[in-house]
């Protein structure tokens, strides 16, 4: 049932990503006066489909259909992508018939370079936009939520944050010189924000000692992709109950799910993973617990139960941290989030390269770093579980990365299409169909080979 879940959420967003993006050749095409002959959305074996000529039918159509001026909108087997057919381009279909012929009014090979450039040019530029709009629209609709707080209350031995200096009590004044005022800084500053790049961070120690310390860039990146994390915990967290199991030690002492964990012998934690220490440590002794149900503190005494499926003492509660601390909330108005939207945009192109170059610079591994089809369903599903403006979110942030990846001069790819239009704009003679053939050929075969490694990488990981 999970697996049909996130199936049907990677379905989900890469079905709006893919439709936005091919909306975008369609529609530009249509005006620059090409003929569209399918709107796909998927690939392979045509489900369904719909146009002027046939109405509503299943399965494929006969292979001598002519739509003429009609295009045939259409849903596939394949939930991997979608395209658009166009009258005279050599596209993923291979279908070179009509390009025997001397060029028709109506087809892509007989419009001007501009016009070829833009239809190309025009997926891209709607999955900018759809990312700009949905990162605008949130900030417009929701504003902004901080946690206002630089101080740490917990710092986990041997994390990233730890080897750096970094202790609890300490209070973030800046990254980078850059100055921090909410926990979310932080977060950006350690970890989007100068991607690869070593941080040096100015704290202030609980008794007022300014300090300067320096943070690994490669260490932070592990961190970020080996899902490591940063180590730290702000000050006003709270470790709550997101689940409590039958027949275990939790259960038996009157723990609920929603209730929040407050010490363990006496000692305050501040973390998920200082808890399963605690309780790691202690495997069978009996530990004094305290916990607050609503607005009721209780106590009692627990007894770790060793689970030989995971090879540790457990009392049987899925933990979640809780900020309950100071919050800080911001309205935007129209402007500032039309502002806040490209920014975000911005941020996400810059993200994208930053990536790709510390990949190359060995600063990050590719293994780590890159996502198939896997990761996107599961990260999916968990964005979809917190809500409408997280799921909206995580479609922003890919489709970016789709725009970019699809305007880079790769053969298949829009950016590879480009390529040919601006040396056939420079030349003025066409490149030959054979030629761009085989080079789409190759493209193909390669993205192909691209994806299959992705996706394998995704199933070990």
């Amino acid at each position: 049932m999970e697996t049909l879940n996130l199936f049907v959420q990677f379905v989900k967003v890469i079905g709006i990503i893919v439709t936005i993006h091919e909306l975008g050749h369609f529609l530009t095409a249509k005006a620059c006066g090409m003929r569209a002959e399918i709107f796909a959305i998927g690939m392979g074996f045509r489900l369904f489909g719909w146009n002027k000529i046939n109405g509503f039918t299943f399965g494929n159509l006969p292979e001598n259909w002519d739509g003429g001026a009609n295009t045939d909108y259409r849903l596939c087997l394949l939930p991997i992508g979608g395209y658009v057919k166009i009258s005279g381009m050599v596209d993923e279909s291979f279908d070179n018939d009509q390009l025997v012929s001397e060029p028709k009014p109506w087809e892509f090979r007989s419009k001007n370079p501009f016009q070829k450039a833009l239809v190309i040019s025009a997926g891209v530029l709607f999955n900018f936009i759809l990312s700009f709009g949905i990162y605008s629209s949130i900030a417009f609709s929701e504003g902004k939520n901080e946690s206002a707080t630089t101080t740490v209350s917990y710092v986990q031995s041997g994390s990233v944050c730890y080897s750096a200096g970094i202790r609890a009590g300490d209070k973030i004044l800046s990254i980078n010189n850059e100055p921090v005022n909410s926990w979310e800084d932080i977060a950006s500053g350690l970890t989007l924000e100068h991607l690869g790049e070593d941080r040096i961070i100015e704290v202030q120690t609980a008794e007022n000692i300014k300090r300067t310390i320096k943070a690994d860039g490669k260490s932070l990146v592990d961190a970020i992709t080996q899902k490591k994390g940063l180590g730290i915990a702000p000050d006003g967290i709270r470790i709550v109950t997101m689940a409590v199991e039958s027949m275990m030690p939790a259960e038996n002492v009157g723990i609920k799910a929603g209730d929040t964990l407050l010490s363990l012998n006496g000692n305050a934690f501040f973390s998920a993973e200082e808890f399963v220490t605690v309780i790691t440590k202690n495997k069978e002794n009996p530990l004094a617990i305290s916990w607050k149900h609503g607005n009721i503190v209780k106590q009692d005494t627990i007894k770790p139960k060793y689970d030989g499926s995971v090879n540790r003492w457990r009392i049987g509660v899925q933990t979640g941290q809780l900020y309950a601390g100071p919050k800080k909330h911001s309205d935007y108005t129209l402007v500032q989030a039309l502002s806040v939207g490209l920014d975000q945009t911005n941020m996400n192109i810059g993200l994208f390269f930053k990536t790709i170059s510390s990949i190359f610079q060995g600063k990050m591994s590719f293994r780590e770093s890159i996502g198939g089809p896997v990761q996107i369903a599961k990260i999916a599903g968990q964005q979809a579980e917190k809500g409408i403006a997280d799921f909206l979110l995580l479609i922003a942030s890919l489709s970016v990365s789709i725009a970019v990846i699809n305007i880079l001069p790769i053969p298949a790819l829009d950016g590879g299409h480009l390529v040919f239009i601006i040396i056939e704009g420079i030349t003025k003679k066409e490149v030959p169909i054979k030629v761009k053939m085989i080079v789409q050929q190759i493209g193909v075969a390669l993205l192909l080979l691209l994806f299959l490694f992705i996706t394998i990488n995704d199933l070990i990981k």
